[in-house]
């Protein structure tokens, strides 16, 4: 470590971290709502009691017809929406009926960033802080404006779309700095997480998922809990030659900060190409978490959820920070729902596995030894190439994707919007050529165990058990959305919101809105006192391509195997871009 980052590290490691402020219980700042990623309101106003009078507040009419994954921000009485790409940025005036526009940021970006994006030209969100607005566009520019005015204050170029590169994650502002990642690693991008000054739009680190160890910024604090993450240089020497320098690792997920381990975390994405026989070895840093101190980015502990991912698990679901009873104590521990179908209970501190439970059906591994950490893979079901692989399950889609779930600290549940889903496969052999599909797989995906597509489901981290499910026609996309007043929400693609009681699971509301929801809702407290709840209709995504995408439906292999899987979907539901927001009367 360079002296100069060693004398920070050492200062940050004996002063205490301090603890960020906290925002109006009625606001929503970022698009987890806090730093813990728990998706959880405060509010209470609307209870399991009045939920069937919820009513339509206000619309609003986003003008783009592509994927709306974003979760809607409130602060000081304006909501903040940005749309997939162009990525316009529109404010929206809570203080006034309708909610009409107070301004419109276009931040233009470029159209050739489109041909690169490898599912869909989706945005997750902006982030608010200190009357600043921070977003990403999907031709890598991270961007701030004025969050009064509009009026742009810096543009940060962060990477090449020339090469494969977009944007689509939800930055975090953390300690005076903004935390955004990389996507394209189908594309053999290699994957990386930056720190950018929040004054200036300089960048104050970067840290890549692959490589030599100076590169992933791992040094003398970095001690993972299990043996096989130990070793110099494992960012490289996991790797065949070279192939560390496109092998994948992005960060296009949602990023958790702990103030009192003051630790962030955050999931790295599948190692490129798909097919493994291509790049033997663990392929660190890939498909796995990550702990970093977020003022030097120095690594502090890892963990790989799926050493030499075979079936493009990638590693970035959110990490939801909950204390929890195991063993007769209460522990401070990561709850992480991962695409490989098992549902993670990590001590945050060290990275320890306290367990490891699956919560939709699993043929490709038998379990995770919590001896050593390793995910125990069924070698039946290894993509061979020149064989077809027949039930592997999860797909490739994972038992859940990005779309984040909520946890209560009143319900003590955590709400998984999930897909039960399982793919045939076909691996080849690939070449990479910049800004090219790197994949060298082929699939078809279709509905698992029960012939049901989608689930939503309460989930005990205790217990390791579901405490009950509700079965969806569509994969669940939307994020979920819990209440202190014991509701939870969320959207079905093929256009229904829905309202829950959050302790039963009993359907007790839902509207039918213009389009597929694929977004993350959110509630907030409005000027005039009252709880709303928000939610953006967009199909698109992975999942809803084949209508955002007009994807010819006799293709299956078409998105990556997902058409054969949604053939139907737009016979249910069409493009949209439309805001909805709820109220009691």
């Amino acid at each position: 470590m360079k002296p100069f980052l060693a004398a920070v590290f050492l200062v940050s490691n004996l002063m205490p971290a301090p603890v960020p402020a906290a925002e109006p219980e009625g606001e929503w700042h970022m698009a987890a709502r806090d730093y813990g990623n728990t998706r959880f309101s405060p509010l209470g106003e609307i209870t399991p009691a009045n939920l069937p009078k919820l009513s339509l507040a206000f619309t609003f009419s986003t003008g783009v017809l592509r994927g709306h994954e974003a979760a809607p921000v409130v602060a000081d009485n304006t909501m903040f929406i940005v749309t997939p790409y162009p990525n316009l940025v529109y404010a929206l005036d809570l203080t006034k009926p309708g909610a009409p526009q107070k301004w419109k940021f276009d931040p233009k970006p470029a159209a050739s960033s489109q041909g690169v994006a490898c599912c869909d030209v989706v945005n997750r969100g902006v982030v608010y802080s200190d009357g600043k607005l921070f977003f990403n566009t999907l031709d890598m520019n991270t961007i701030a404006l004025d969050a009064r005015t509009g009026k742009e204050l810096w543009r940060t170029k962060l990477g090449s779309i020339e090469k494969g590169e977009t944007m689509t994650m939800a930055p975090i502002v953390v300690k005076g700095k903004v935390l955004v990642g990389n996507s394209g690693g189908e594309l053999g991008v290699r994957g990386w997480l930056t720190a950018l000054d929040a004054a200036t739009g300089k960048i104050a680190w970067r840290a890549w998922s692959t490589g030599p160890d100076k590169d992933v910024l791992i040094g003398p604090a970095f001690k993972p809990f299990y043996a096989q993450d130990r070793g110099k240089d494992l960012g490289m020497r996991s790797w065949p030659g070279d192939g560390w320098k496109i092998g994948g690792g992005t960060v296009w997920g949602f990023i958790t900060y702990d103030p009192e381990t003051d630790l962030v975390y955050y999931g790295t994405g599948n190692p490129g190409p798909w097919n493994p026989e291509q790049r033997p070895g663990d392929n660190k840093w890939t498909s796995g978490i990550f702990a970093r101190k977020p003022d030097t980015g120095e690594a502090v502990w890892y963990y790989q959820w799926s050493p030499h991912d075979l079936h493009d698990y990638d590693g970035v679901n959110e990490n939801v920070l909950a204390e929890i009873p195991i063993k007769g104590r209460q522990r401070k521990v990561i709850l992480h729902p991962d695409r490989n179908g098992y549902l993670y209970v990590l001590d945050r501190a060290s990275g320890q596995v306290l367990s490891a439970t699956p919560y939709a059906a699993i043929t490709t591994s038998t379990r995770v030894d919590l001896e050593t950490g390793k995910l125990v893979y069924n070698p039946a079901k290894d993509p061979t190439a020149g064989k077809t692989v027949r039930d592997i399950c999860p797909a490739s889609s994972g038992a859940k994707d990005w779309q984040p779930s909520s946890w209560s600290p009143r319900t003590k549940l955590l709400y998984l919007p999930m897909q039960n889903i399982c793919q045939d496969a076909q691996t080849f052999e690939t070449s990479y050529i910049s800004g090219t599909p790197y994949v060298g797989a082929s699939l078809e995906q279709y509905a698992g165990p029960g012939g049901h597509r989608g689930e939503f489901a309460a989930w005990d981290p205790v217990a390791q058990k579901k405490v009950w499910s509700i079965k969806e026609n569509f994969p669940v996309w939307s994020g979920a959305l819990a209440t202190a007043g014991d509701v939870v929400f969320y959207g079905t693609m093929d256009g229904w919101f829905k309202g829950l009681d959050a302790k039963t699971g009993k359907l007790l509301w839902q509207y039918k809105v213009g389009s597929g929801i694929i977004g993350q809702p959110v509630s907030y407290r409005g000027p005039d006192g009252k709880q709303y709840v928000a939610v953006l209709s967009g199909i698109g995504g992975w999942a809803g391509t084949i209508v955002s995408g007009e994807i010819d439906p006799r293709d299956g292999t078409g998105a990556n195997g997902m058409v054969n899987l949604t053939k139907d979907l737009p016979k249910y539901t069409a493009k949209g871009g439309m805001l909805y927001v709820f109220a009691l009367p």
